[in-house]
């Protein structure tokens, strides 16, 4: 729909660049990132990416002397809430390192429902958790988001 749109207002360069950003906000780092204020399972808000967010959408409010104008570079703003989607699990040793995952929505009382097993790393698409499905590994992190550091599991026994 927005190619489409691009090739309509081809001959006028400001609404031509309104479409291209939004191809560009919608395709965000070919689907691996998104713009989100919130972090960690959805528990904290961040200030500085809620900061981003705001002043962007205040120059949008004045679009053709901000943003068409001379005062493109606010975009930059937006670099402040981009979050990756992915879940990319790590050694010690920042080594990759592909484990097996549930992935599925949030719900009550299990931590996650409807799942699907995969491999890391793994697209998460909003609303999705993540669980390591083996016992081998242990987290640093209570959240499996983002960029994860497991460690070996000391009492772990292969049976």
């Amino acid at each position: 729909m927005l190619h489409n749109l691009s090739s309509y207002y081809y001959k006028d360069t400001s609404l031509l660049f309104c479409v291209r950003i939004a191809q560009g906000l919608v395709h965000l780092g070919k689907g691996l990132l998104t713009l989100n204020s919130y972090h960690s399972d959805r528990f904290l808000l961040s200030p500085t990416t809620l900061a981003g967010l705001i002043t962007m959408l205040h120059a949008c409010l004045d679009m053709k002397a901000i943003v068409l104008g001379k005062y493109h570079y606010v975009f930059y703003f937006l670099v402040l809430a981009m979050q990756p989607r992915m879940l990319l699990t790590v050694n010690e040793n920042l080594k990759p390192l592909s484990v097996p995952v549930r992935v599925g929505q949030v719900g009550r009382p299990k931590t996650t429902t409807g799942f699907q097993t995969h491999s890391t790393p793994v697209l998460l698409a909003a609303g999705d958790r993540a669980e390591l499905t083996m016992e081998k590994y242990i987290p640093l992190s209570p959240i499996l988001e983002g960029f994860i550091i497991l460690e070996e599991n000391p009492n772990y026994r292969e049976e």
